[in-house]
């Protein structure tokens, strides 16, 4: 919790926090972070996944284009490996806040952790809201900026690493794509530490070494 009270800041000066793909099997974790303006014109606006693609590709040059600023920040496999996913989703998160064009005075984060601030490596007030990505404006255009890119990029991994549909799936977890991975093995793309990825232990049977 912090004990700034974000009604008394200026909707200017608050950025929303989100990330997409926590829960996939392959690619990065894509953290958004988005400052709009008192005044907007977004249609739609909200959580990402509440949207279809096609409405999030609408949003996404309007979110762009009349935000005071937005970023983006990635934390790829290898990292997510290294350190877990959770952390991993700080760092990305982190590294959109620190690349805004514009220093916001608050932070509004999805889900019900804020980042710590040691990774944050900024002094600045931050709260976390669960289901902020369908309350929170802010959150709302931060969702659809990182969904969206990521979206793309996975698309654009398909041809670097065909096989494994990451233009339909997008890197989670389905029944083709686990299918793929025991079939070609897993890419550099793929998450080696999450289950589905990572190869099983072996069933040791009591009473019994084979």
């Amino acid at each position: 919790m912090t004990l700034v009270d974000p009604d008394r800041i200026a909707p200017d000066r608050i950025a929303g926090v989100d990330e997409a793909g926590r829960g996939c099997l392959a690619g990065p974790v894509v953290a958004g972070a988005c400052i709009l303006p008192e005044e907007y014109d977004l249609p739609g606006l909200n959580d990402s996944k509440q949207l279809t693609a096609a409405k999030r590709e609408f949003l996404y040059p309007l979110i762009r284009e009349q935000a005071v600023a937005w970023s983006l920040g990635l934390a790829w496999p290898r990292e997510i490996d290294e350190i877990n996913i959770l952390q991993a989703t700080f760092r990305a998160m982190s590294r959109a806040v620190a690349t805004l064009r514009v220093s916001p005075s608050f932070l509004r984060i999805d889900g019900n952790k804020t980042v710590p601030s040691h990774v944050l490596n900024m002094k600045i007030a931050q709260e976390s809201v669960i289901g902020g990505d369908g309350k929170v404006p802010a959150i709302s255009a931060a969702s659809v900026l990182a969904k969206t890119f990521r979206d793309r990029l996975m698309i654009h991994l398909a041809k670097r690493y065909p096989g494994y549909g990451f233009s339909r799936h997008m890197g989670y977890g389905t029944r083709d794509h686990m299918d793929a991975i025991v079939r070609l093995g897993p890419c550099v793309q793929h998450r080696m530490t999450f289950r589905g990825v990572r190869p099983e232990e072996p069933e040791i049977r009591q009473g019994s070494l084979f």
